[in-house]
């Protein structure tokens, strides 16, 4: 993984930061100014929420006049996507060995 995922983590565990990261993905790139109009916080949170995004490598912003346009980079989330199932996995593997010693402990004790 390119970047530790505790900073997505981190980012992502805000719900209004998951709703800005959804709604930028949606519309595509977008302001701050016209996120402001479905978010029930003002545009100075908004841009806060922003830049931890940005700063977890989930949104980029490039500016567009006087004001800058934030598009989704869904890779962070692919990786930790990518992390996560490999963490799944491995629980998986544990799991069913263990669900084989206790198998073969009632085939002993039948």
């Amino acid at each position: 993984m390119r970047e530790a995922p505790d900073a997505v983590f981190a980012a992502l565990a805000d719900p209004t930061r998951r709703r800005v990261l959804r709604l930028v993905a949606e519309r595509g790139p977008t302001s701050a100014t016209l996120l402001e109009r479905e978010l029930p916080v003002t545009r100075q949170a908004i841009v806060k929420h922003l830049v931890v995004l940005s700063r977890a490598g989930l949104v980029t912003g490039q500016r567009a006049g006087q004001e800058v346009r934030y598009a989704l980079v869904p890779e962070p989330l692919d990786e930790v996507s990518e992390w996560i199932a490999e963490i799944g996995s491995r629980w998986d593997e544990r799991l069913a060995r263990l669900r084989q010693v206790v198998l073969d402990q009632e085939t002993e004790w039948s």
